[in-house]
């Protein structure tokens, strides 16, 4: 193809150099989390084909210390690849082994670059290649950022939920269906249902590592195996799952395992659900504290900034809508790497859009773990309860004549809601004025507290 110039300080050679000029295509790169990820699988690969007697004690420390600093973010002004390139990922991969490669040659004679005495096809990339390579730093990354940032955010947020659960367990509020005042609900059991949503998320996360547990490396380029040793995918992946702390193992199907990405897909959607589910936290925050005069008011939030640059003391839910631009985000992500992984992307023995789904996989993960985190700690730990506002709406509620339905039916329950909102008269006003029953009855029956939890004589809708 020519000769290729690549810059003298440069770490990459002719075959990365080539691929920047051929994908100027965006800013986008490859994160922190895959490239330390492409360096311990180098570094796993070496060290097994030093057991393997196929590198000698020289060339396996070379390679297995300049691969440490590509783990350890030392190199990563050398990964400058585009996202949107070659299908298979094949640049970056290249990208690694002349990166790896000229730092270990660097190492050993003083002067970067060159092939001697590492090069980068021959030794770093041994046994390997970038068909297998890439899908394996996919499954790696996604499921150390789950495990290292994403799980923790997700049970942080769920712990201070439950904290703030049972401290507004006493209060009573009204609750809410289609937008409209429903029976009795404390506040602690309503945010016990946000602190079990993001548990719930952690739980996804977790399911989601386990999707990716299988790791394609050793199936080189079309899942044969073809120029790598039969013990070598099985112990280099030991070495992965031993330095990673996760229990990756070799596919059981190196064929499945290329030809798509169906792994990946499925732990995007985990993704997409948590995304979901705090978007539903996140905005009910925000309306239950929207106001504060003239909203629904039951809470407040913290004020982090000004929210207006006309309306002086205006601040707005910022959080929330932060989170809510998360998710969309996140959904988004998942939706290009449902394509990707369709048809569209998968086609025979191997799948050619890796990189854009291994960037929004990442990304997703990156986004939900700070937001989740963030939300937890500027919003969810700060949420105070207006009482005297739940009292007030629970009382003006229309929803309190359920109670009354299963003493005096659900019709005659209907037409004192109907002469309620006719006449803006509370339900414990319009049955006290027509003596249905003691006013200590009436008094129990309309006990709001009692509302929130089943009663053993309280059953039914009505009938007479």
């Amino acid at each position: 193809m020519g000769e290729m110039q690549v810059p003298a300080d440069a770490y990459y050679g002719a075959q990365t150099g080539r691929a920047v000029e051929n994908f100027p295509i965006s800013d986008l790169r490859f994160n922190r989390q895959f490239i330390a990820a492409l360096g311990l699988i180098k570094s796993a690969a070496a060290e097994v084909n030093h057991k393997l007697g196929l590198l000698d004690d020289k060339k396996k420390s070379l390679i297995q210390r300049s691969a440490q600093e590509v783990i350890e973010g030392k190199l990563d002004a050398q990964f400058v690849v585009d996202i949107f390139q070659t299908g298979s990922g094949t640049s970056t991969n290249m990208n690694a082994n002349e990166v790896i490669a000229s730092r270990a040659n660097e190492m050993a004679t003083g002067q970067r670059g060159g092939k001697e005495p590492i090069h980068p096809n021959d030794h770093v990339n041994m046994e390997q290649s970038s068909n297998d390579v890439i899908p394996t730093a996919m499954h790696v990354a996604a499921a150390m950022a789950m495990k290292e940032s994403l799980v923790p955010a997700l049970e942080h947020l769920a712990a201070t939920l439950e904290k703030k659960a049972k401290q507004f367990d006493d209060i009573v509020k009204i609750g809410r269906t289609h937008l409209q005042d429903a029976t009795p609900i404390r506040l602690g059991q309503e945010l016990s249902g946000y602190a079990a949503q993001a548990a719930l998320g952690a739980m996804r996360a977790q399911k989601a590592i386990n999707a990716l547990r299988e790791l394609p490396l050793g199936g080189t380029a079309v899942g044969t195996g073809i120029n790598s040793h039969p013990d070598f995918a099985k112990q280099a992946i030991a070495v992965i799952a031993q330095k990673s702390g996760i229990e990756f193992v070799e596919a059981k199907n190196h064929f499945e395992a290329q030809a798509a990405k169906d792994a990946i897909v499925e732990a995007s959607g985990q993704l997409k659900t948590i995304a979901v589910s705090l978007s539903k936290i996140a905005n009910d925050v925000r309306w239950l504290a929207s106001g504060p005069r003239c909203g629904i008011g039951e809470i407040s939030i913290p004020a982090t900034q000004p929210g207006s640059s006309i309306m002086p003391g205006k601040v707005n839910p910022v959080m929330s809508e932060m989170m809510l631009m998360v998710a969309a985000q996140v959904i988004g992500n998942d939706a290009t790497i449902a394509f990707a992984g369709s048809g569209l992307g998968s086609t025979f023995e191997l799948n050619v859009m890796m990189p854009v789904m291994a960037y929004n996989i990442l990304q997703s993960i990156e986004l939900l773990a700070r937001a989740a985190r963030v939300f937890a700690d500027r919003t969810a730990a700060g949420i105070e309860a207006n009482r005297a506002r739940c009292e007030e709406l629970v009382e003006q509620s229309l929803a309190m004549c359920t109670s009354l339905a299963p003493r005096i039916g659900y019709d005659k329950a209907a037409d004192i809601a109907k002469e309620s909102f006719k006449t803006g008269k509370t339900i414990r006003e319009i049955a006290q004025e027509r003596k249905l029953m003691s006013d200590a009855e009436l008094n129990k029956i309309l006990d709001a507290k009692r509302m929130t939890q089943p009663q053993a004589d309280v059953i039914g809708s009505g009938g007479g």
